[in-house]
């Protein structure tokens, strides 16, 4: 009876070892499955920036790097390493393949920082090796992402040089079957949205004002465009345009004038 049921018992064990094999993951498939980035996890940085407006570019903190290599590959599985080759501070990343039983490693090269030099070398690197292995490489697709400033955001140093206090942050990214942004929302430190993409198809619509009622700021406008004017069909146009200021004074004599310098 001992000898039948230690039979019996056997494939079973078998069958559930083989389960075990089947279900285990490959290096390679870690690799492809590794996610795209949450909306937190994406910080903007200003690239440009004039009187009018900045651009923003999307990038990954280094800790987003140390989290998803332990969150993909556990905390024992992966390594860091950093050299210096030709005066240039390289970051190697090995993530340990189970099933060959060694190491595998990318590399990529870091640049300065404008606060830390060392420090902000040795961090780009990393995360730049870590675009290699595919951590946040999707950014790449991500959109030109231009901000319109107000002018009470925009500050200037002695030599006028434009900067802003304004922070910026992506509150939703979404991406497509090929990993690339599909959505992307950025609002500002005050919770505003200041960017959508894809731009909405539905444009707002106009609110309609009484066609007798004007600012001043309209009157401004409505006079710069008439002295812009090159010829009496572009006088025409800008007068019929602004019909609700063809009694004003100051419009009618800027009319005239042009009227004079292109007669019909």
């Amino acid at each position: 009876m001992a000898e039948r049921k230690a039979k019996t018992e056997a494939p079973a064990q078998e069958v559930q070892e083989t389960k075990v094999e089947e279900v285990k993951e490959t290096l390679s498939d870690k690799v492809v499955n590794i996610r795209t980035l949450k909306a937190n996890e994406i910080e903007c940085r200003i690239g440009t920036i004039n009187e009018k407006g900045c651009t923003l570019l999307l990038y990954k903190d280094a800790r987003v790097d140390m989290r998803l290599l332990d969150e993909v590959f556990g905390p024992m599985n992966w390594k860091r390493d950093h050299e210096v080759v030709n005066g240039n501070l390289f970051c190697t990343i090995s993530i340990y393949d189970e099933r060959k039983k060694e190491w595998v490693s990318k590399q990529d090269v870091g640049t300065e920082s404008n606060t830390e030099k060392e420090k902000g070398q040795a961090s780009d690197a990393f995360k730049r090796a870590g675009f290699n292995w595919g951590i946040g490489r999707e950014l790449y697709s991500s959109p030109f992402i231009w901000i319109t400033l107000e002018s009470s955001e925009i500050t200037r140093n002695n030599s006028g040089r434009c900067s802003t206090y304004t922070k910026f942050s992506v509150s939703e990214i979404e991406y497509d079957e090929n990993r690339e942004v599909s959505k992307c929302i950025v609002v500002d430190d005050k919770g505003k949205e200041r960017f959508h993409f894809p731009t909405s198809k539905k444009k707002q619509q106009p609110q309609q004002q009484n066609p007798n009622v004007f600012t001043g700021k309209q009157l401004k406008e409505a006079i710069a465009e008439v002295n812009a004017c090159q010829s009496r069909y572009e006088i025409n146009e800008v007068w019929k345009k602004y019909s609700a200021i063809q009694q004003n004074m100051e419009f009618r004599n800027a009319t005239m004038e042009m009227c004079k310098k292109y007669p019909e």
